[in-house]
């Protein structure tokens, strides 16, 4: 499915380190998109789908092989609730996929020769509250009502043919094991990416029995962490290669810190791109940035993983 159709995503992990894009709520808002809103990046799918092909170029641009469609606040109920009824809704989750190929199409015109990958995003079950849950998990909701929640979604993406879904920024260790029930049979490998904090899921679950949910499932192909602070990074990258002998996944955040009542960002950055040759040697093979990292990060862990 990718531009390059000699081998899957799998093989490429397999052969060496893979390189994601950033974070594209921060590219939108740096050309002057306003995300202020409950949909986030996924309300430009219907007003501006060209700004968001415009931010995976940016990132196809800077070296990654792989772009994460805008996709992850995007969901039936959430589009519900801003009247967009389900048909046009399912139509939209389909349009995030094709905006990626787009990109990718337009990086090839551009002279870029390598593979390059289409990511579909899925965010947990807290990001359609738009309250911040997402860092919290625990929503009350049983193993079984979260995958019949993600699975209408997920049957829509799949549809649409990414090369892989990016079950993301899960905060709970039960969602993740609807996420991964929910994948099953849908013909599209999966990877699966917790963010954490201090050793442990934001619903507080240790990572081993975190990871472990996703350890005998064969449609995921990589696990790991995003959307956290980078200092959380080592441990979590250790601990996923050694509970799932899987290529391991890592995107954190710049490490500045997420204020859901004021919808901001506070704190300074931490991260530095060369802190992946040390996911690197602990097992990480799909590398990049979420939130608050741009183009220019990537541009560098490009430039560290190949050099």
């Amino acid at each position: 499915m990718s531009s390059d159709t000699s081998g899957t995503l799998a093989d490429a992990l397999s052969a060496g380190p893979v390189v994601l894009d950033g974070g594209m709520s921060n590219q939108l808002e740096s050309a002057g998109h306003d995300l202020s809103d409950a949909l986030w990046s996924a309300r430009l799918l219907a007003e501006r789908p060209e700004a968001i092909v415009e931010a995976h170029l940016a990132y196809f641009e800077a070296g990654a092989d792989v772009a994460i469609t805008s996709s992850y606040q995007a969901t039936f109920e959430g589009f519900a609730k801003r009247g967009i009824p389900y048909e046009k809704a399912a139509e939209l989750l389909g349009l995030s996929v094709e905006l990626a190929r787009e990109a990718a199409r337009r990086a090839a015109a551009k002279g870029v020769t390598r593979p390059l990958w289409v990511a579909a995003s899925v965010g947990p079950y807290g990001a359609m509250l738009a309250d911040g849950s997402e860092y919290r998990g625990r929503y009350g909701l049983s193993v079984e009502e979260l995958e019949r929640f993600h699975r209408p979604r997920l049957e829509v993406l799949a549809a649409a043919a990414p090369d892989v879904l990016a079950l993301e920024t899960v905060p709970d260790a039960d969602e993740a094991r609807a996420l991964v029930r929910a994948v099953r049979g849908l013909g599209v490998p999966a990877w699966l990416s917790y963010s954490v904090a201090g050793g442990r899921t934001r619903a507080g679950q240790p990572l081993e029995e975190a990871f472990a949910a996703a350890a005998d499932a064969d449609e995921i192909i990589a696990v790991g962490v995003n959307c956290c602070a980078p200092e959380d990074v080592d441990g979590a990258v250790e601990t996923a290669a050694r509970v799932t002998g899987k290529p391991v996944v890592v995107y954190p955040n710049s490490g500045e810190a997420w204020d859901a009542q004021a919808r901001a960002w506070t704190g300074r950055s931490t991260f530095t791109a060369e802190q992946v040759t040390g996911w690197r040697r602990g097992g990480a093979r799909l590398m990049g940035g979420c939130c608050r990292v741009g183009p220019e990060a990537i541009s560098v862990i490009a430039g560290t993983l190949g050099a």
